[in-house]
């Protein structure tokens, strides 16, 4: 019999999973047959359903074809914070998350989105993939959520419709959609510019619409929703690191065998280090072919000047991520 713990097109509902039990890692032979439903926010060419098919394929292997993923882009099944509370619920079974959304179910996940905290991939990975990083992914177990592994949606960088930006003095009074996490809003309000929080599939509609001048996003976004229609300027900040999560409903994690919960484990993380080693690959291709599209790319701003604008931000939250801060500092030395 094939279980699922999403049936019917109008309920994305848990299934009961019946008769699993506790097997032994590495063996599938009794993993009951299930199918989760993985979903994400973004269209086919982007990052993060590169890291949900490799994740699928993974899973396929590793448990003989017991535990099958399906795989909703395009905001199928709601924004981030409404995936994210589905998961809660169990009306959601897994997802691949940006980490600002998550932030605003465990505070202490937005550590990673303070500005200029990371200068590399490499130091981001560090911390992600140790000790750190793996506390953070634990603490969403207090809000019934799992934590997995960190995917990345990269450095984040400016694009406007209105002009050129260099420097902080030039983003005076633009209207800046930002992701819907404090951080973000006061990142860019000691910037200058007016933060419009908003979700994603919102703020495709505003570029459109003129309603807001700009966002902030990696390369890789920028590219695969083709803002260069919209957007005019970019500018290279890399003002934000900012990872995506692999993760799932406490509710759904539950109710798994063991051998399927290690398969997921792992294939989480496999397929995280490959969606970070395919962007890498990729942005320098993507920058090529959105300057050939007519976008105005500003690659050496600058950094310090904009350093230097968001230490408000730095002295606001410097507690209010108990000591995740400090030992992040120390792990970067």
């Amino acid at each position: 019999m094939t279980t699922s713990f999403s049936k019917g097109t109008l309920a994305f509902g848990l299934a009961t999973l019946l008769g699993a039990t506790s097997v032994q890692a590495q063996d599938s032979s009794d993993i009951e047959p299930v199918t989760l439903r993985l979903a994400h926010v973004v269209n086919e060419q982007d990052g993060f359903h590169i890291a949900a098919e490799k994740f699928k394929e993974l899973v396929t292997e590793r448990t003989d074809g017991a535990v099958n993923i399906d795989i909703y882009p395009n905001a199928t099944l709601g924004d981030e914070r409404t995936l994210l509370e589905g998961m809660q619920i169990g009306t959601v079974d897994m997802g691949v998350i940006t980490n600002g959304p998550v932030a605003n179910f465990v505070e202490e996940m937005a550590v990673f989105e303070l500005p200029f905290l990371f200068s590399s991939p490499e130091e981001a990975y560090g911390v992600l993939d140790g000790p750190i990083g793996q506390e953070l992914l634990d603490k969403l177990a207090d809000v019934n959520l799992k934590g997995l592994a960190y995917a990345e949606r990269g450095f984040r960088n400016l694009t406007n419709s209105a002009h050129p930006v260099s420097s902080p003095e030039d983003l005076d009074g633009l209207r800046i959609r930002v992701m819907e996490n404090p951080v973000y809003v006061d990142t860019f309000r000691e910037l200058g510019a007016n933060a419009v929080p908003m979700a994603w599939t919102e703020a495709l509609t505003a570029m459109q619409q003129g309603t807001i001048d700009g966002q902030e996003n990696p390369v890789n976004v920028i590219h695969s929703f083709k803002l260069n229609e919209t957007q005019d300027y970019m500018t290279l900040t890399r003002h934000t690191y900012a990872p995506a999560i692999f993760v799932m409903g406490m509710p759904v994690w539950q109710q798994l065998p063991e051998a399927a919960q290690q398969a997921i484990q792992s294939s989480a993380q496999d397929a995280a280090e490959y969606e970070r080693e395919r962007n890498a690959a990729m942005r320098t291709e993507q920058l090529a072919e959105l300057r050939d599209a007519g976008m105005q790319i500003e690659s050496s701003p600058d950094i310090s000047t904009f350093q230097n604008a968001v230490a408000p931000v730095y002295d606001k939250y410097a507690e209010q991520f108990g000591d995740y801060l400090p030992r992040i500092r120390e792990a970067l030395k």
